[in-house]
């Protein structure tokens, strides 16, 4: 996935927002809260997401993917794609827009509400 492909994506999810901060990464927000960056790594794409303690343990030791440089080792459960890997694009967009989800269930109620997030 490219940057732009990144970008695209996460613009289509609801109620986000965009900036550009961190040394030059594309960072998404939900609520004001980031669900994604886009950058940190070398020279090629890198997408780092929140993740379920599930798909943490299940990610951490994938080919491509580790625990998020500086967010993982504060015991937060974020993985980054830093690296060419088998999984199709679509499942990296799977885990993204599952960290769309998380983060915005951690927002208030009445800040979901707000955003039309979470209504069901």
């Amino acid at each position: 996935m490219t940057y732009d492909e990144y970008n695209d994506f996460c613009r289509s999810l609801p109620a986000t927002s965009y900036v550009v901060q961190w040394g030059g990464s594309h960072v998404w927000k939900v609520g004001g809260k980031v669900f994604a960056v886009g950058g940190w790594a070398d020279d090629r794409p890198a997408f780092t997401f929140k993740t379920s303690d599930l798909h943490f343990e299940i990610l951490r030791d994938e080919p491509g993917f580790r625990p998020a440089p500086y967010l993982a080792s504060r015991g937060m459960k974020w993985i980054q794609q830093y690296a060419e890997t088998s999984k199709p694009d679509e499942e990296v967009r799977y885990y993204i827009e599952d960290s769309h989800r998380i983060v915005s269930l951690g927002l208030t109620k009445k800040k979901q509400k707000e955003l039309g997030l979470n209504q069901d």
